[in-house]
């Protein structure tokens, strides 16, 4: 046991160095702070986004920056072989005495794949309750998390985290672009909505890469989890929502063009949802028309999307890329009279997307009378980040 914490945690022998680990530096700001809390902070979001790289960078901000003694801070795989049969009150009490640490000296404990131990809620709360110890846990399944965060209310904070966005895409492939291109930012940023953000295949660019990221999903946390059988449909479920992305989707008709019954849809969508490879945006407006109507999706990361349908209809990317960029504003669509509008946020600001054209027709009728705070048209990416730097 002890030559595998020493494998996880080289940093107990040696100087941490990361220096070959592209920091997310947006991310990490508000990661450091969140350290300052007592708070269990869950880490949460699709497969491979980078979660554990982001560990890894806040291990090495606490050694380097807050100056925390490095046998003070542990990190460890739950999903690990060699771990079966122990609990998280066992790994982390074996930590303690191989570091020969007293209870009342503070400690920080990453926990990779919380969800892999169960009754890890009980157990975290226990680790909590107990005091002088600081969880950084991740997780790539929002239906556990979702169930067992009650037994943690008050004791925890939520943090997903998104695919890189154009920003950190520049960032990550070494691109400066100075004022004066503009246009070379615009076809940049053309290319990002064909690569997407998983940070690993930005790097690589290699299409075999982002498939096995796909199968991770599909068979670690859809199969796996349920006990899907039939891989095929699963695939083919996929593939139909990624062609939808941006569109109101009804889980009835995908039913009928997959000859599978509609409760069996149903839980299908909720699966995608809950391993984060879609959001489901409801509709702006009443309580009861907003449970009623049906959910726009969109793809949560737009590289998958292109992966599934191949790199067409700029628009559609672009609108799916806005929303990531607002979801934090909780957005719903506004439909009225067979018309649509893409966004309502929470503040009540009306916004549609339009890459690179106007709205006009009836859909401009609506967009001019329906009552909100702003009204903004999207047309680019110089017009996004104007928006997103003023709000």
């Amino acid at each position: 046991m002890e030559t595998t914490f020493y494998r996880y945690n080289p940093w107990w022998s040696d100087s941490i160095s990361l220096t070959d680990i592209i920091p997310r530096k947006k991310i990490i700001s508000g990661l450091k702070s969140d350290l300052e809390t007592k708070d269990i902070l869950f880490l949460t979001g699709l497969r491979r986004i980078g979660k554990t790289t982001l560990m890894k960078l806040l291990i090495e901000y606490l050694i380097r920056e807050k100056g925390i003694p490095h046998r003070n801070i542990f990190y460890i795989t739950l999903d690990d072989y060699q771990l079966k049969g122990l609990t998280i009150l066992d790994i982390v009490e074996e930590y303690r005495k191989i570091q020969k640490l007293p209870f009342r000296e503070k400690i920080y404990i990453f926990l990779d794949e919380i969800t892999a131990k169960d009754d890890f809620e009980i157990q975290l709360k226990n680790i909590y309750d107990s005091g002088y110890v600081k969880v950084i846990a991740s997780s790539s399944s929002a239906t556990l998390l979702k169930s067992k965060k009650p037994f943690l209310t008050g004791r925890n904070k939520l943090i997903e985290i998104l695919p890189l966005d154009f920003e950190e895409y520049l960032e990550f492939k070494n691109i400066t672009i100075l004022p004066e291109d503009k246009l070379l930012k615009q076809k940049y940023f053309e290319e990002y909505l064909s690569i997407g953000g998983i940070p690993e295949y930005v790097l690589r660019n290699d299409v075999s890469y982002l498939k096995e990221v796909i199968d991770d999903v599909l068979y670690k946390d859809i199969i796996a989890q349920y006990g899907i059988e039939d891989i095929n449909l699963l695939k083919d479920y996929l593939s139909l929502l990624m062609e939808r992305s941006g569109k109101v989707v009804s889980a009835n008709k995908i039913a009928k063009i997959l000859e599978i019954s509609p409760d069996t849809s149903n839980r299908y969508l909720k699966m995608f949802e809950d391993s984060y490879l879609i959001y489901k945006v409801p509709r702006f407006g009443k309580t009861n028309e907003t449970i009623k109507a049906a959910k726009k999706i969109y793809a949560a990361d737009i590289g998958i999307r292109t992966f599934s349908t191949g790199f067409r209809d700029l628009g559609s990317l672009f609108e799916n890329y806005v929303y990531l960029q607002i979801r934090n504003k909780k957005p719903r669509y506004v439909y009225q009279e067979g018309n649509e509008i893409d966004f309502m946020t929470q503040d009540k600001t009306l916004i549609e997307v339009k890459y690179g054209r106007d709205i006009e027709g009836k859909q401009k009728e609506l967009f001019e009378k329906y009552i909100s705070n702003e009204k903004i048209i999207i047309r680019n990416i110089f017009e996004l980040e104007d928006f997103l730097n003023k709000n």
